[in-house]
């Protein structure tokens, strides 16, 4: 071939086009254009499948179709068969791109009729990447297979790094772990060997997403930073990264991030024309809508999922998206067959183990409910074989279904003994966790299990099982307390950055840019705290009504649960346990309601007299609904509440004025604080700006123990956390900022910035006793399984034994009047609890406003 001919021009540019497309797209069009004018069919042909393969690596998949169509027809007419299979086999893989897999399949294999050898193994391995996406695994991994061994032969180490990248992804899908990460490992090394830098980071996305569904979630959300990182600088398209995290999220529960995540995906993917990809977003904007009870969304998710699925020639991935819009119709109470679920199975059996036990769970629910009982068994069975290998996810929801098997059966003992069992799978992942809101959000996938457990425990009418279940149920995460944080040098130079930019912010509020930078910072704090791995555990040890009688004394426990919309108690006095029913949530929540708006018109003058007339009837249906049934009398109380209860000032009910009220998150909490040597230390009060009094108050308070108050320059976020660290009691009186929307930027107001809860997540000891004197941060974020999120919740994770705060969101107020009566009795010996009540008796007889403030206080913990 002469070196400056035709066909010589148009090779350059198809080897130019693999490795720099943006070079290759003006000598392709140079090349195709010279071509037509020497008529060389040859060189057409070679230049358009350069201009087309090009086109493709730039995300311009529809033009690339046209180019490399052009490409196949120029080498056919020429009689290069061969040459027109190449171009066919990179046709396929764009029409796979497109989402056209018929197509795909149909281009691939008529390239395979001619291409042998070396050539053919390349083709092999592309129509095993197509295969794959159609969810024909066992086809995929057969093909990858073969081309593996023809191109090690062949040395050809460009398209093995390929085949055991695309491979180690595949084997991921099957479970097979260990084989994924083998392959990626040596697709990695390939990579690095070769220079090829962005492949480098697509591998670590990868064995991010390998991670994330082995369920190492810090692994894979540490090998998915980096890959973003990676793909980024070489200016490679991070949609399926941003696909996996999304994946991720959703995976442990972190439902809004997740949603907003793939709606980013779907976004980027549809920028670059990757059309097989959107659908993929599509079902997973539906199942975060399924979690949600969002079920006319999910069903409009799924929906347009389905149909694009369906247009692909993908029916393993549309058979989840009719999994998704089964749910979702169930969920809204539509009727639907059994036969539908059960043509899900199946074909999901073959490559989607966890989807498929799903679809046989909703197989069996709708047999039950159609009086199927014998193939509800038939479909519980098969779901419950899954409870002896895979990941955790898998393996729970095979002992859930055997759980149903033994429930079914008659054998009530055997069934909790499998819901425990699932439960405890999930708590060993659980455990592994290192980040708060991870481990919260992760109890999502507890709340099956534990439900059927309660079910079956109030089936038996026994109280002691009953109360068994209901504390399984609930915080777990505070039962698995790191025996220190994590340490990490990013975190620590990240949090003083937010907290510049916070501060800059409420001094000159309205600036764009630092609002930006306020988010960037908040995200990579974020993203670096669910990357550490909690150190080992020291579980905190599951009560018995037994243990908690004999520390309880005189004092009471009522602990309440939610079993639809029942709400049910569990009383615990004299050491006897008994179960009341109470009466509908939906109405306790109703009255909840009006709470923060009776407290708030207190606060407001010539408001007081209807306030208090509201406040008062709310305040006594509540006391009839809550406390009146468990005939506990007057004696001091620990409360565990469930759901809206969490936000309950207990002071205001009629038969807690003047009580002591302990509230805690379990009763294995409680008497695990209430049974643990107290902390010595200082007593470090603090003032911060921007709250009514106070400075007045902080400094009241830190005369009454003879010690100097923390103000104005003083009161910096280093010197109060400094303090903490060695305080066996800690007053902190400053502005309160609840973070709803992300609960771990929940904050307290100081002179140089805001102190947060990843700071306090940092100390390695925190106080016995807090009190915050700010309202709202006492409130805390409550998700599935009463896991809470918040400041005061972050005290008590990091081993406060109390912690009194304001759980209602009323205006800033003066607490002063409150605050130093609470410390005038913890000076003189008094319990936290029983000072708190005796205070907010105190001053409730001064006026309305100062009212108000003592109301929405509680003592959290140990009382």
């Amino acid at each position: 071939m002469p070196p400056h001919s035709a066909v010589h021009e148009a090779r350059e540019a198809v080897r130019l086009a693999d490795t720099d497309p943006g070079r290759s797209l003006p000598a392709a069009e140079r090349a195709a254009r010279r071509a037509a004018r020497e008529a060389d069919r040859e060189a057409s042909a070679l230049a358009e499948q350069a201009w087309g393969h090009a086109l493709q690596q730039c995300g311009q998949v529809d033009e690339a179709i046209v180019h490399l169509r052009r490409s196949v027809r120029h080498g056919s007419s020429a009689g290069l068969s061969d040459l027109a299979a190449e171009s066919r086999m990179k046709l396929a893989f764009a029409l796979a791109q497109r989402g056209d897999t018929r197509s795909a399949l149909r281009e691939i294999d008529a390239a395979l009729t001619v291409l042998t050898g070396h050539a053919g193994a390349k083709a092999r391995a592309q129509r095993a990447v197509i295969l794959y996406h159609v969810g024909r695994l066992d086809e995929a991994y057969a093909d990858y297979r073969t081309a593996a061994h023809v191109l090690r032969r062949g040395d050809d180490r460009l398209a093995l790094q390929r085949v055991m990248m695309n491979r180690g992804v595949l084997q991921a899908e099957r479970y097979d772990f260990d084989a994924a990460e083998r392959d990626l490992a040596e697709a990695d090394a390939l990579a690095r060997a070769l220079g090829r830098d962005l492949v480098v980071g697509i591998i670590a996305e990868n064995l991010g997403f390998v991670a994330g569904l082995r369920g190492d979630v810090p692994t894979a959300l540490e090998r998915l930073e980096r890959a973003e990182d990676i793909i980024g600088r070489h200016g490679g398209q991070t949609a399926p990264v941003l696909q996996d995290r999304a994946e991720l999220l959703l995976s442990v529960g972190l439902v809004s991030e997740a949603r907003h995540t793939a709606e980013r995906a779907a976004e980027a993917f549809r920028r670059e024309n990757r059309k097989l990809r959107v659908p993929e977003m599509l079902l997973l904007l539906a199942q975060a809508a399924l979690v949600e009870r969002d079920w006319a969304t999910a069903a409009e998710h799924g929906g347009g999922a389905l149909r694009a699925f369906t247009r692909q020639g993908r029916p393993q991935w549309a058979a989840l998206a009719r999994s998704a819009v089964l749910r979702a119709e169930l969920g809204a109470g539509a009727r639907v067959t059994v036969r539908r679920a059960e043509t899900m199975v199946a074909t999901l059996a073959a490559g989607r183990p966890l989807a498929a036990v799903q679809a046989r769970l909703d197989a069996a629910r709708l047999a039950d409910l159609r009086g199927r009982r014998a193939v509800a068994t038939t479909h519980l069975t098969e779901a419950a074989r899954a409870r002896r290998r895979g990941p955790a996810a898998l393996r729970a929801r095979g002992w859930y279904a055997e759980a149903l098997l033994r429930e079914r059966a008659g054998n009530p003992r055997g069934a909790s003994h499998a819901a425990r069992t699932g439960l405890r799978v999930l708590d060993e992942h659980h455990a592994a966790l290192g980040a708060s809101d991870l481990r919260a959000h992760s109890a999502t996938h507890r709340a099956d299990l534990a439900d059927l457990g309660l079910r079956v425990a109030l089936a038996g009418g026994r109280p002691a099982a009953v109360f068994e279940w209901a504390e399984r149920g609930r915080a777990s995460r505070f039962l698995h307390r790191p025996v220190r944080p994590p340490d990490d040098p990013e975190l620590a130079e990240l949090l003083p950055r937010l907290r510049a930019v916070t501060a800059e912010l409420e001094r000159t509020p309205g600036g764009t840019r630092l609002a930006s930078r306020q988010v960037d910072l908040e995200r990579r704090i974020r993203d670096r705290s669910r990357l550490l791995r909690a150190d080992p555990t020291s579980p905190t040890r599951q009560a018995s009504p037994r243990d908690l009688a004999e520390v309880l004394g005189d004092r009471a426990l009522v602990e309440y649960l939610q079993v639809g919309d029942s709400l049910l108690a569990l009383s615990l006095v004299d050491g006897r346990l008994r179960l009341h029913t109470l009466g509908p949530a939906s109405e306790v929540a109703d009255l909840l309601d009006r709470v923060p708006f009776a407290l708030r018109r207190l606060t407001r003058p010539g408001n007081a007299k209807p306030a208090e007339t509201l406040l008062r009837g709310t305040a006594s249906r509540l006391d009839r609904l809550l406390l009146a049934p468990t005939d506990v009398g007057d004696r001091p109380l620990v409360v565990v509440p469930t759901g809206v209860l969490h936000s309950l000032p207990w002071s205001i009910l009629p038969s807690c004025a003047g009580r002591p009220v302990a509230v805690s998150p379990s009763a294995a909490l409680w008497h695990e604080a209430a049974t643990r040597p107290p902390l010595g230390g200082d007593v470090l009060v603090a003032g911060g700006p921007g709250l009514p009094g106070a400075r007045e108050e902080a400094t009241a308070v830190a005369s009454i123990h003879g010690t100097t108050a923390l103000l104005d320059e003083a009161a910096t976020v280093d010197a109060v956390l400094t303090a903490l660290a060695t305080a066996g009691t800690a007053h902190l009186a400053a502005h309160g900022v609840l973070a709803a929307d992300n609960p771990l930027f929940s904050a307290l107001r100081l002179h140089d910035g805001r102190l947060i809860v990843h700071d306090v997540q940092r100390l390695k000891r925190v106080p016995d006793t807090v009190l915050l004197a700010a309202c709202d941060v006492g409130r805390s974020v409550v998700c599935s399984g009463d896991e809470l999120l918040g400041l005061s919740a972050t005290f008590i994770e990091r081993g406060a034994a109390r912690v009194i705060a304001s759980v209602v969101p009323i205006p800033d107020t003066e607490t002063r009047p409150l605050m130093t009566a609470v410390h005038r009795r913890l000076a003189s010996g008094e319990p936290p609890a029983e000072a708190l009540a005796a205070a907010q008796r105190e001053v409730s007889t001064t006026d309305p406003a100062a009212f108000a403030a003592a109301a929405g206080f509680v003592c959290i913990g140990a009382g």
